[in-house]
């Protein structure tokens, strides 16, 4: 495999399009693990719409569970390409070594810990006597695969940032090609039901997992995974790796519970009547908001290795164009998703179902989620950059900021309004989050910068 990216060398404006294209494509398709599930789950025969519901409520669950994948992934990849950036190629080995075990370690913990509460959490999650079944069936299968999952997504993270943006694209498409084949399968021809989907995204999990671990064993990548001796293990690596990782993974994590405190809201002020019905409805719109989302990610996190091996090299002028280009390329693609979203949002919707009830109240429920999706970029690109040069605490507070409004307002806004006014969160802690973290930058990132730039 021919190592053609260089991070410190390269023109930054093609290298920010080499590194965030394949990524946000990259996003889109993990994207698809969920949403492909969902759009054939929704179209079971008599059972559809209550299935439907019952993995939405599982949705929060399993992104709790992946964000252990991010957690390390993305903590030990910034720290690895600050290493290499610097020249420091042992302690990068060292890292992706210590990275490797921390995932094993994790994902034999988390299966054995969710296992156990599965039932506790469907229930506090917003699971009804109707959509327990079908939530439980899907969880427990999927939780059995935990291993395959977190290592697919912690390990691309270590491909990409050694300069093989496309190995990671491949990475993730050759599992959601996998998931595409598979479900029909399990789901119709086999009559499995939702517990066919659970195990087409396993069997899923376990090729892009497979791939990742083959490529990063292989000879020609310049850092490889190496097993990590017990005389080897340092505590403060793992100390740095988290504490990197923590702001992306508690993003991620706080997302369910917002997910949890939404579907609870919906259930309590929708009633009888309408619980089920506004949970499925939040179900489709949030699976449209990933496909937004996902490549704003992919574009944001995606090209963090870019500014952490020039940072590590002490390069600032190009961690400041890198980082005005990132910023223009989220803001393109935002502006693009707003317009999809009030032209052809029902196109979207009939995947999932074709009730006109249903079709209509998600038709208003994304025109609602998508209100400030284009100021949402600076929240996005300046976070994710805090968190590539070292400050995940700047980024962590970024971050709960706009969740903790996110989940206020989800909460207040109903007991005023009804159970449909929980809608604007969102796009009321998006301009909050946005505004905060554009303050944030402009008084911090050209100090810290010219901060690293007067080290020895």
């Amino acid at each position: 495999m021919k190592h053609t990216t260089d991070l410190g060398q390269d023109r930054i404006g093609p290298l920010v399009l080499k590194l965030a294209i394949p990524s946000m494509i990259a996003q889109f398709v993990t994207v698809l693990y969920s949403t492909i599930d969902r759009i054939f789950i929704g179209n079971i025969p008599k059972i559809g719409d209550a299935a439907l519901a019952g993995v939405g409520v599982c949705g929060p669950i399993v992104t709790l569970l992946t964000s252990f994948g991010t957690l390390i992934g993305l903590g030990g990849s910034i720290l690895m390409a600050m290493r290499m950036g610097a020249g420091r190629k042992k302690q990068a080995e060292s890292i992706l070594a210590h990275s490797f075990a921390m995932l094993t370690v994790f994902s034999v913990l988390l299966t054995i810990l969710f296992l156990l509460s599965k039932k506790h959490l469907l229930n506090w999650f917003g699971a009804s006597s109707v959509t327990f079944p079908y939530a439980d069936s899907y969880l427990t299968i999927y939780t059995a695969g935990t291993f395959f999952a977190l290592m697919a997504i912690g390990l691309n993270y270590f491909i990409t940032c050694q300069g093989f943006p496309a190995i990671g694209m491949v990475t993730v498409l050759m599992g959601a090609v996998t998931n595409i084949l598979l479900d029909p399968v399990f789901i119709f021809v086999l009559d499995m039901k939702v517990a066919g989907a659970a195990v087409a995204t396993v069997i899923a999990q376990f090729a892009s997992c497979a791939f990742a671990f083959c490529f990063l064993t292989g000879k020609k990548i310049p850092i490889r995974i190496t097993w990590l001796r017990k005389k080897s293990f340092s505590p403060l690596i793992v100390k740095k790796i988290i504490g990197l990782g923590i702001s992306p993974f508690l993003i991620l994590a706080t997302d369910s519970v917002i997910i949890i405190v939404l579907n609870t809201v919906l259930q309590k002020y929708g009633g009888p009547k309408e619980g089920d019905i506004l949970i499925t409805c939040a179900t489709i719109v949030q699976s449209y908001m990933m496909l937004i989302t996902g490549p704003m990610l992919g574009i944001s996190s995606g090209t963090q290795a870019i500014l952490s091996y020039n940072y590590g090299a002490r390069e600032i002028k190009r961690v400041k164009k890198a980082e005005k280009y990132i910023l223009l390329l989220c803001l393109c693609f935002t502006t693009v998703m707003f317009l999809i979203s009030r032209i052809i949002p029902e196109s979207f919707i009939r995947i999932f179902t074709k009730d006109p009830v249903q079709l209509q109240l998600c038709t208003w429920g994304i025109s609602v989620f998508t209100l400030m999706i284009i100021p949402l970029s600076f929240q996005y690109v300046f976070v994710d950059g805090f968190t590539a040069l070292g400050r995940s605490k700047t980024a962590l507070v970024l971050s709960l900021w706009r969740k903790g409004d996110y989940m206020l307002f989800t909460m207040i806004l109903p007991v005023f309004f009804g159970a449909r006014s929980a809608f604007y969160a969102q796009p009321l802690a998006d301009g909050i989050g946005a505004v905060m973290s554009t303050i944030a930058f402009l008084l911090i990132f050209k100090k810290h910068l010219e901060k690293r730039e007067a080290q020895p």
